[in-house]
């Protein structure tokens, strides 16, 4: 990423977890960072305290949006009836925790935000390496995302380029973990389980963890997750 001035605005999308944290951590580099969470009935709201206290620790400006409970029903994580499975590594298709259309509406909230603060770039940490299969982590998607976001708005109608960035597209999770430990990401604070319990403490089981657990080991850093 080339050097850009600090006074330089993002909009950076922060779930809480070990991904997101680290593109915050990436952006506030070269940039004045205003990062977004939503809150759109997921079971984990311990992820968005663990948004709020990433957002101070690297001086960002913080905002939750918040997405009427029924527009993202029928995944396991945002429906109570749907179990959350265990990990599963012979797993084909597309699991049952991927969310209809989120990042799609995640990112359409951040491209309105980012012209309301005057912002051309957008960061989300999505990944298309130790991912869990969801379409709208690969690059494709992102791609064609940008070029719409720069048909439709009036900033890229007006030759303001918009860009979405994806630092971590192309990166194990152990890459992912050594990046965040060397710009000082608290791993601790932060909560990637798909079920954690309202003090952020992870199951062990999920798809989720198992990445995270496995990502730690690989890069050889010490795994702070908290577990119950």
């Amino acid at each position: 990423m080339p050097a850009i001035s600090p006074s330089s605005k993002a909009i950076v999308l922060l779930s809480g977890g070990l991904d997101s944290a680290t593109v915050l951590a990436i952006a506030s580099q070269h940039f004045d960072c205003h990062a977004i969470s939503f809150s759109y009935a997921q079971r984990s709201l311990s992820e968005l305290n663990a948004a709020k206290k990433l957002a101070g620790h690297f001086s960002a400006s913080h905002q939750l949006v918040k997405i009427d409970a029924g527009a993202m029903e029928g995944s396991a994580l945002t429906d109570e009836s749907v179990d959350v499975p265990e990990f599963d590594p012979a797993e084909q298709g597309i699991p049952v925790t991927y969310v209809p259309a989120r990042n799609t509406l995640f990112l359409s909230y951040a491209l309105a935000i980012a012209e309301v603060r005057a912002a051309q770039d957008i960061f989300i940490g999505v990944n298309a390496v130790d991912y869990s299969g969801y379409p709208d982590c690969r690059p494709a998607f992102i791609h064609a995302y940008e070029v719409m976001a720069n048909l439709a708005t009036k900033a890229g109608v007006e030759g303001n380029k918009l860009c979405i960035h994806t630092p971590l597209i192309d990166m194990s999770k152990a890459d992912i973990i050594r990046t965040g430990n060397d710009l000082g990401v608290d791993y601790a604070a932060t909560v990637s389980c798909y079920q954690a319990n309202e003090q952020g403490e992870a199951c062990g089981r999920c798809d989720s963890c198992q990445l995270r657990r496995k990502g730690f080991e690989q890069a050889g850093v010490p795994d702070p997750t908290r577990y119950f």
